[in-house]
């Protein structure tokens, strides 16, 4: 190793804000169980190396698709960067049958020197290996550690920083191997995940950040919870919601003006809603994720005609509030103007009707005559991806363009639900 060692950063906010980074030319090792968002932290580590323009290679037992989908949740390109050899991805094969055969020890290092020749060929700045779990399953503990260790001086010696992912022990064995291994990075990083029920989809847990070498601020402990577009974050608080409701019986041709309700919500509810140039980069990333794997997207405009709010029929923030009342977590908000904008996650012409559909039920008011009036004043425009759209500047220039040609374009909600 040469050099002054510095601290980079990791990806994960957690570690970078209290260890300051890690190590240039460390070794980290994540341990954790399905699906607590190991992977996500493997691809944020190799995510801060594609914004800083270091190689990045990948090691990974997953489908390139299903890697690429995973990154897509953190609205992370993988492809772009792929395309400019920032991240090579290299597809390992698990080591099937093997344990079968008389001395497996001997097989089992060869994915350890692999490593070795990869990294020669590529020269990376830093190296993901996920997963570990299935190659260090040696008769030999004593080899084991042996030929991890000779790994890890190797590309240390290159200034090269790692992360080795490795599967929460559910053995006594599986114990000693993970503690064997841990002693000798320069810390892990132990993800333990909460408690899933069939009513509840996993969302988060506590994790552990212990030092064993250097990071002299210790070991930290905190909450963290799994986000899209944030990846596996510490950083989260519960925030309010307050609604806007009108009666449900008008008086005459005139509507009583809307009173402002505070509602209790879930600590740290999810919220779909993000701001124009956050919702520009999401929208890029469906687009690529449409290109490189097919899945299909659609893009709703709602526009209320100014007029609804100069009766006192209905605010801009009150169509925000049943549109996103009748989203899913997935799908993806944007208001710009008079306009909200939904981005409809593996949308189809039926799910984008059952939104419009949906969105009437949960306007301020279920009177009949209120929703006959206040449909007159919303107007849609729904766009189905296709092989002509370039970018999200050109599906949003669509819908948010004010010219007269753009407003044709725009349809009465009547229309599709009438």
């Amino acid at each position: 190793m040469t050099g002054a060692i510095r601290r980079i950063q990791s990806g994960f906010s957690f570690i970078d804000k209290n260890w300051g980074g890690i190590y240039r030319g460390g070794s980290y090792i994540v341990v954790g169980p399905r699906k607590s968002g190991r992977t996500l932290i493997g691809l944020q580590f190799a995510l801060e190396a594609a914004k800083a323009s270091e190689v990045c290679l990948y090691f990974t037992l997953m489908r390139p698709k299903d890697l690429m989908i995973q990154a897509a949740s953190l609205n992370f390109d993988i492809q772009s960067y792929m395309n400019q050899n920032l991240i090579i991805v290299v597809r390992v094969a698990p080591p099937n049958g093997i344990y079968d055969m008389y001395n497996y020890d001997d097989y089992l290092v060869e994915y350890f020197n692999d490593i070795i020749t990869v990294v020669d060929q590529y020269h990376p700045a830093r190296i993901i290996f996920d997963e570990l779990t299935p190659f260090v399953g040696f008769k030999n503990l004593n080899y084991l550690q042996n030929a991890f260790v000779h790994t890890l001086e190797t590309i240390e010696e290159k200034d090269i920083t790692s992360l080795f992912i490795i599967s929460e022990p559910a053995t006594k064995r599986a114990q000693s191997i993970v503690e064997g291994l841990s002693q000798h990075v320069t810390a892990t990083i132990e993800l333990k995940k909460e408690g899933e029920t069939k009513e509840e989809r996993f969302q988060g847990g506590k994790v552990i950040i212990t030092p064993n070498v250097g990071h002299t601020e210790g070991q930290f402990t905190a909450n963290y919870k799994i986000e899209p577009y944030k990846g596996v974050t510490t950083e989260f608080s519960p925030p309010t919601k307050t609604i806007e409701e009108l009666p449900s019986m008008p008086r005459g041709r005139s509507f009583n003006k809307p009173t402002r309700i505070e509602v209790p919500t879930e600590p740290y509810a999810f919220s779909n809603v993000y701001n124009y140039n956050d919702f520009l980069l999401i929208l890029n990333n469906q687009i690529a994720l449409y290109k490189s794997t097919g899945q299909n997207f659609n893009l709703i405009s709602f526009k209320l005609d100014p007029a609804a709010q100069l009766r006192g029929l209905l605010t801009i923030h009150q169509l925000q509030n049943a549109i996103r009342l009748s989203t899913s977590k997935k799908d993806k908000i944007c208001v710009v103007d008079n306009k909200i904008i939904v981005l409809l996650v593996r949308g189809s012409l039926k799910s984008a009707i059952d939104l419009m559909s949906n969105m009437q039920n949960n306007l301020p008011s279920h009177d009949q005559n209120y929703i006959s009036a206040i449909l007159d004043f919303i107007s849609i425009y729904n766009i189905e991806v296709d092989d002509r759209v370039e970018n999200a500047d050109f599906m949003m220039e669509l819908v948010v363009n004010s010219d007269v040609d753009s407003m044709r374009n725009y349809q009465p909600l009547n229309k599709f639900i009438g």
